[in-house]
This record gives C-alpha cells, sequence and structure tokens, in this order.
C-alpha cells in the first residue's frame, strides 16, 4: 500500500506502569459453581447439580458469552457491514464517503467521513433536507435513503435523561426526547432534530470468516439541514469520527466492540478504506494529538515544511478534518510557504481572477512537465514525514477568439 498516505488515529491511553518493591499480592480463584461461590452470593435457588446436563449447559453457554466478547474486542478491526472501501467525491464537495447500515431492516446511507465533528447524523423525517432524487448533483449507482424511526423495528429515542444528551438544557423533562442542533465551520451550515438508538451493521475485517456485528450506537435524526448539507456536501448523512463519547467510535470502544482507535487509509486515486480498532502496525510513522479535555479534538503540530529544496521553519498546530476539503492555514505560515513555492516556479503566474478563489495560480502550456512543480511535505512533531500527493489544482481552459 505504498501508494496510500497511512492516517491513524490512535486514542488509546497510555498509563505508566510502576515497579512495586517488597510487597507481595495474592488472590484466590474459585469456580463459578464452587460451594465458596454459593456461600458469597448467597441462598440462590436453581443451582446446577455437578455433572448434570444443566450445569454443563451452563458452563458452555457463559464460556459461548466471554468468547463473543473476545471476539469482537481482540480479533481485529472491525468495519461496515458493506466492506471498508471509501471514496472520494468530487460532485458532493470533493469529501470522503462510505455506505453504512443503519436498523431494521437495514437500510443503506452513503455518509461523508468527518474527523472534525463529533455526531453521526442521517436525514430523517424531514423538515428540511436535501433532495435525494436529484439526477444532476447523484449518480443513479446509489439511491439516498431517508431513515424513519417507525421504519426501523430496533430504533428507540434517547431521552433527556441520557448521559450523551448534551442539550438537556432545551428539555421540558427529563422524559422527552433528546434534541441536538450541531453547526459547522462551513458558513452557516448546520443540522437539528433529536438523538435516536438503533442497530449499526457491522462486520469484523481480518478474519477469513467474516462475523457480522449489531452494534447499538447514538446518533441524530437529522429533521433540519441548512447550508452545504442542501446542495452540495453530505446530503445522505455525516459520519463524525470525533472524540467526544457521542462519537461511533468511542460508543464501539466503551461497549467493548473493539480498541479504542480506528484508522483511515487515503489514496492519491480517491479511493480508500476505513477500519475500526486497528492498532497499526509498528513500522508506521507517528505524531502526538495536542489533546484539550475541554474540546478533545485531532489537533496535531507540524515542525517544518519543505517546499521543493527550501526548508521553511515555521511550526504550528493544525486539526487534521476530513470533512474539509482544502487545507488552511494561518497568515505567517501562509506567506512563508506561498512565497517559498512561488519563488521556485518555472511558469508564469496569471493575474487574479474573481472567479478562482485562488491567490497563486499559473499559466501552463499543454506540454508541461509536472515534475518540475516544487514538492511539498510536512515534518510533524516527532520527526514523521509527510509528503503532500498532488499540492497543485490542474484547471482546463479554452481560448477564445
Amino acid at each position: 500500500m505504498s501508494s496510500f498516505v497511512i492516517f491513524l488515529l490512535t486514542l488509546l491511553s497510555i498509563f505508566p506502569f510502576r515497579q512495586c518493591h517488597g510487597r507481595l499480592f495474592t488472590f484466590e480463584m474459585h469456580h463459578r459453581f464452587s460451594e465458596t461461590v454459593k456461600k458469597l452470593a448467597g441462598p440462590l435457588q436453581n443451582w446446577p447439580v455437578k455433572g448434570s446436563l444443566q450445569y454443563y449447559t451452563q458452563l458452555a453457554n457463559h464460556d459461548r458469552f466471554l468468547h463473543g466478547r473476545r471476539l469482537f474486542k481482540f480479533d481485529g478491526p472491525l468495519t461496515f457491514s458493506d466492506g471498508n472501501s471509501t471514496f472520494r467525491i468530487s460532485s458532493l464537495g470533493f469529501l470522503h464517503y462510505t455506505t453504512v447500515t443503519l436498523g431494521t431492516p437495514g437500510l443503506k446511507f452513503l455518509v461523508a467521513l468527518d474527523t472534525g465533528s463529533d455526531l453521526f447524523w442521517v436525514p430523517c423525517e424531514c423538515g428540511r433536507c436535501a433532495s435525494t432524487d436529484d439526477p444532476t448533483l447523484y449518480s443513479s449507482d446509489f439511491e439516498l435513503s431517508i431513515y424513519s424511526l417507525n421504519g426501523s423495528s430496533t430504533s428507540k429515542k434517547v431521552t433527556c435523561s441520557d448521559s450523551l444528551c448534551t442539550d438537556r438544557n432545551n428539555c421540558l423533562s427529563s422524559n422527552n426526547h433528546c434534541p441536538y442542533s450541531v453547526s459547522y465551520v462551513s458558513s452557516e451550515t448546520s443540522t437539528s432534530g433529536i438523538l435516536v438508538d438503533d442497530i449499526l451493521h457491522l462486520r469484523t475485517e481480518d478474519s477469513e470468516e467474516k462475523n457480522f456485528v449489531e452494534a447499538r450506537v447514538i446518533f441524530g435524526c437529522g429533521q433540519e439541514q441548512t447550508g452545504s448539507f442542501l446542495d452540495v456536501a453530505a446530503p445522505n448523512g455525516l459520519f463524525g469520527l470525533g472524540l467526544e463519547k457521542v462519537s461511533v467510535p468511542s460508543i464501539l470502544s466503551q461497549e467493548g466492540f473493539m480498541a479504542d482507535s480506528f484508522s483511515m487509509c487515503f489514496g492519491s486515486d480517491g479511493a480508500g478504506r476505513i477500519n475500526f480498532g486497528d492498532k497499526g502496525s509498528f513500522d508506521q510513522e507517528e505524531t502526538p494529538f495536542n489533546i484539550n479535555p475541554l474540546h478533545p479534538t485531532y489537533n496535531i503540530s507540524v515542525d517544518q515544511i519543505r517546499v521543493g529544496t527550501t526548508l521553511v521553519d515555521s511550526g504550528f498546530t493544525a486539526l487534521f478534518d476530513t470533512g474539509t476539503s482544502f487545507t488552511y492555514l494561518a497568515d505567517l505560515s501562509y506567506t512563508k510557504l506561498s512565497e517559498s513555492f512561488h519563488s521556485q516556479v518555472r511558469d508564469k503566474r496569471r493575474p487574479p481572477d474573481p472567479r478562482i478563489p485562488f491567490e497563486y495560480c499559473y499559466d501552463m502550456s499543454p506540454d508541461a512537465n509536472t515534475s518540475l512543480i516544487p514538492s511539498l511535505s510536512l515534518t510533524m512533531s516527532g520527526g514523521g514525514q509527510l509528503a503532500v500527493n498532488d499540492p497543485i489544482i490542474v484547471i482546463s481552459t479554452q481560448k477564445t477568439s
């Protein structure tokens, strides 16, 4: 997979182990049907007779239960029931999408993957949602869905008393349905509705025999969307992958389905994959997150930028956000990078054009050698290198006489 850029979003907490000197700790182990356990448990009824069919049946059922828990927690990563493939869709905001299956019976949704937010939501009982049948926007290969609370036999509305209900200030009582409202960086873009509890269909990824998993998760029943959600970005829902407790990775980890980590892989052609519980490989490069406990995000530090043959010393922190199409830099870092890039470009710079939202544009002849374009790479905190693939956008134009 050398053609892919690997991002491993490891959320594991690392605790130091301390050596103890001069102390010895011991503990006793007892069989679940031993006399000691019976005495500790009190006068319970229907203890199985040792050697009876009931005795071995209960032991076998207990073992199967424990094995099932170990299967999900330790037997490799999980992914969505339709597979782990992701794909970039240019007509839908240049975001990365995948398909997820929700509810009973399962209903498929084409959702954008967003590490910059936490809540997973889909259009549901819409008061204002994106059109699901506009042939000018969507391919006929996939039919966009609308979630229905009554259409899934396993759906439950989340009440205001639930610990994941963060908007309980707008509740009249603890028994009311929990509302949610999320605003995004994009201009006037938001979603609102109520929180729902239902089944997300997953499967194990590494083993030869695929084991399908039904995990209960909490997500948003998106009844009102605004801004970019109505015309171009994420018309069928957004899959928040952030660090807060309401995100699906956090819920899956809390429920013991997987390790508290996930990985995403993006190829230069837009194809990629996503796995939950992936702990990464020993030879991959790493960089730490700068975690703010009050608002945890995937914030990283960049120590240096290499532009062509020039090394730019411009340390800064940035948010790793798959829900944003372009990379934005603060003014000082942007000025150093853009001026260094411009000094090494051989093509003629174009005058400003109000139709193009970029400052540095150049005229390239049809036979221009793109290998002469300055390369771009980032040195992350910890020394890891991240090469930026194709740091330019090529726009074809036709001259008119």
